[in-house]
């Protein structure tokens, strides 16, 4: 049993890193962790892999010693050239995560500092505020109205209420109060790691996650059938069993498109980079995918469609008169908050100093998001008072009376509530004041605000983003449609909207959407433009039925409140200075709280879907043409038309071309609408080009053999070429839908990556080398004729690509 002693100083340094040491970091498991010599052995394990070797191996037992050398050092290379490449890729984005990682407060050798979470230590003393995660697992021994949300593990959506002795489980946030806690266990040792792992194992995956996974399984059940037949055919009546094996095997990697898992990473590393640059600080890197694929936004007001400038500029009675008897009350509440301060509290505090010197702190209520109010409990010579500021409608609620002593009701109550409508339509975030005497010398809670006196309101003002405008209407452009989900009123909402130039569909407050059922909600979404007073359980409700209507949704916060709906969302997008329990349940970062980064995160995400889909579409026009060909061929030709080196020679230059891809151009029109991947459509694809592929591989075949009349060497070198030109040289044409003329240029990498690959393909064929492969030299008529067929097939690859998307969208 570990030790976990503390005093009151908490850990010294030296303590704390020795039990770091043998413990470990306090992560549930090394997610960030760079590739080192295991994961590179451990691409060994690809049975594809493994087979090539078994068969190099076998090669070389039966003498073939020139098999055995260049099957081992194209597997190898292949292999090097994924793990150099995935070890930078993860090194870039690891790079990028760690400026937003979120930190825990803890007492180290009496002081109180901010410490990564990784660096909690068993025997830590960790403080707890509004917003923090608890870092580790826990016994409380300081609570004061601590309220934690512990959705994650119980799924219970309201806060629960933790006093000293009760234990605390990583995974869990603070949502109102303060505390301490004795950290028990950290990192693997948590009770939230065995959650954890049955959540990674269960976890449900995205969209694209989905569409790319029944890619692999199409691809996988045609090699299998196409594989297997041939092996059968080619032992049982035309080769030996070992070079029907090697050609199978061969066979198998030409088929699969073993580099789209690399392309994938590598389009999402690059455009984590590019997003960087724009302020975007990428924390899952698949989210860049459905990013691109998102068409409804939902954002609070606050900082993203207002300055985030919340100035205090009104305090009045409920009448409209000014008071400062209302400033000072809400001054005292703002200064004897407890340890979370609101941008309101800031606002009042700011706007002018009060002196209530005469007042002392005697106990408080904190602040929370079911209430929608916070209460403090002063002293001063007449004696015991307790003040509550919050949301109008909620104070309200608590108040019988008026600050002169007449009854809250009948004409006065429609008085101030015209007051509080009419700051509220002027566009003021308005927060109402209340005072009770009180005689309790300490323990009071909620149940103690009420039969309130109604003292007035205080008005805040945050102008709206003159930028606005014009971001949002780019949004509009690009298919994205924003919605407003805040905890304002609805008028409050409505001002900023009109403001901004956005349209306003519809508007459902919390009230009304408490009183709708999930197939009602369902039902409005859509006409909803703004969800005013609405609680964070209420903003989930709103998102889930949003993707019930088969909508990609991202949702932006950086408060408490938040984090239910950033995880619900398919994109969660935090702040920098959001909320630690924001920023950790968030998919992306802001560096600034700007709708104008998003808008360049947004076109980043569907670049990155485009070139992705560019690869995607090159392994079925190309490799499938190709292959089908061969298998064909290998069938009715007295000998096989590639033998098993050639194959894999012609698929590692031909997957050197391809690493250009993720930084190629895209056409404007493939950025304007957000797009799904839809592999009904691909399929489709590849029974188009496909098939057109192979048609031309048919006419080579017949050019070679009837024309020139050449024997087994000179067939593999001829078709060698003409299949590294038309699966190179196609990317030029499958990358854009539309005519060269019209088509971005492609860029300045992938013209190198496919100009080097030919070039060595030529290479090979042209000198001694291509003698170890067995190909020969080649007349000029020949490779003349396989010119002309490349450009024949280029010139029908194009025709059929207009006619193709005229009635398909991919």
């Amino acid at each position: 049993m570990h030790k976990t002693e503390r005093s009151e100083s908490g850990l010294d340094w030296q303590e704390a890193k020795a039990r770091l040491a043998q413990d470990g970091p306090n992560q549930l498991h090394d997610t960030h962790h760079l590739p080192g010599l295991g994961a590179f052995l451990s691409r060994f394990r690809n049975p594809l892999v493994i087979i090539l070797l078994l068969a190099a191996s076998l090669s070389a037992f039966l003498g073939d010693i020139i098999s055995f050398i260049i099957i081992v050092t194209i597997v190898l290379l292949s292999i090097v050239l994924d793990f150099v490449t995935t070890y930078r890729s993860q090194q870039a984005a690891e790079a990028l995560r760690a400026g937003v990682r979120v930190t825990a407060r803890v007492v180290r050798s009496g002081h109180e500092v901010d410490i990564p979470l990784a660096d909690v230590v068993r025997g830590d003393l960790a403080i707890l505020t509004p917003g923090k995660l608890v870092p580790a697992d826990g016994t409380v021994i300081v609570a004061k109205d601590l309220y934690v949300n512990e959705s994650a593990l119980t799924g219970e959506s309201f806060p629960q209420a933790k006093t000293t002795g009760d234990k605390m489980m990583m995974g869990t946030s603070v949502t109102s109060g303060e505390g301490a806690i004795l950290i028990v266990a950290t990192g693997v040792n948590t009770g939230y790691a065995k959650i954890a792992d049955q959540l990674e194992r269960g976890g449900s995956a995205t969209e694209f996650e989905r569409e790319i996974r029944q890619f692999s399984s199409l691809i996988i059940k045609i090699t299998f059938v196409l594989v297997l037949g041939i092996f059968l055919i080619n032992a049982l009546f035309r080769h030996t069993a070992l070079e029907s094996l090697l050609f199978s095997l061969a066979l198998a990697v030409g088929l699969t498109p073993e580099l789209l898992p690399l392309i994938i990473s590598l389009n999402l590393t690059k455009g984590a980079l590019a997003m960087a640059r724009h302020g975007v600080i990428v924390k899952r890197l698949s989210a860049i995918q459905d990013f691109g694929s998102m068409d409804v936004f939902c954002t609070d007001k606050t900082g993203t469609l207002t300055e985030d400038k919340i100035a205090l500029v009104k305090y009045v009675n409920g009448l409209g008169a000014v008071s400062e008897s209302v400033l000072r009350y809400a001054y005292i509440t703002s200064q004897y908050s407890a340890r979370f301060e609101s941008p309101l509290d800031r606002a009042v505090k700011e706007f002018r100093s009060v002196d209530t010197r005469e007042y002392h702190k005697v106990d408080d209520i904190p602040f929370s998001f079911e209430r929608k109010r916070e209460s403090v409990i002063v002293a001063n010579a007449a004696g015991l008072l307790l003040i509550t500021k919050g949301a109008p409608e909620e104070v309200l609620a608590l108040c019988t009376h008026y600050h002169n002593g007449q009854t809250l009701h009948g004409r006065i109550a429609e008085q101030v509530k015209a007051e509080y409508d009419q700051l509220s339509a002027d566009g003021y975030r308005v927060l109402a004041v209340a005072t009770k005497a009180v005689t309790k010398p300490r323990g009071y809670e909620p149940a103690d605000e009420s039969a309130m006196v109604l003292e007035g309101f205080i008005a805040f003002l945050d102008p709206a983003k003159k930028s606005v405008t014009a971001t949002l209407t780019k949004l509009r452009n690009y298919g994205i449609e924003v919605k407003i989900i805040s905890g304002d009123n609805a008028l409050v909402n409505r001002r900023i909207a009109e403001e901004i130039k956005l349209t306003v569909k519809g508007i459902l407050t919390g009230d009304q959407i408490t009183k709708l059922s999930d197939k009602q909600l369902l039902e409005l979404v859509d006409g909803t433009t703004i969800f005013a007073r609405v609680a964070p359980d209420q903003k989930r409700r709103v998102i889930k039925a949003l993707q019930q209507r088969g909508h990609v949704v991202g949702y932006m916060g950086d408060g408490i409140n938040d984090a239910p709906s950033l995880a619900a969302a398919d994109i969660g997008i935090s702040v920098n200075n959001a909320v630690d329990v924001a920023k950790d349940t968030a998919d992306l970062i802001l560096l600034h709280k700007s709708l104008g980064e998003l808008v360049e995160g947004v076109i980043e995400g569907r670049r990155v879907f485009a070139n992705t889909l560019k690869y995607m579409m090159m392994a079925l026009s190309s490799n499938f043409g190709n292959m089908f060909s061969m298998a064909a061929a290998s069938v009715v030709l007295p000998f096989l038309p590639m033998r098993a080196t050639q194959i894999l020679l012609n698929n590692l230059l031909y997957d050197g071309s391809q690493f250009g891809i993720p930084t190629d151009s895209v056409d404007a029109d493939q950025l304007l609408q957000p797009h799904k991947l839809s592999i009904a459509n691909i399929r489709k694809f590849m029974w188009v080009f496909g098939p057109l592929s192979s048609l031309f591989d048919l006419a080579t075949f017949i050019v070679l053999i009837a024309g020139f009349h050449l024997g087994e060497h000179g067939f593999q070198t001829g078709w060698f070429l003409e299949s590294m030109l038309t699966q190179v040289l196609v990317i030029f044409l499958i990358r854009s839908r539309v005519g060269l003329g019209k088509s971005s240029r492609p860029s300045a990498i992938l013209v190198a990556s496919t100009a080097l690959s030919l070039a060595a393909a030529v290479l090979v064929v042209v000198t001694p080398i291509g003698a170890f492969f067995g190909f020969t030299q080649l007349e000029a008529p020949v490779m003349l004729a396989i010119v002309s067929i490349v450009a024949i097939y280029l010139m029908a690859t194009h025709f059929a690509k207009n006619a193709f998307y005229r009635r398909v969208i991919i």
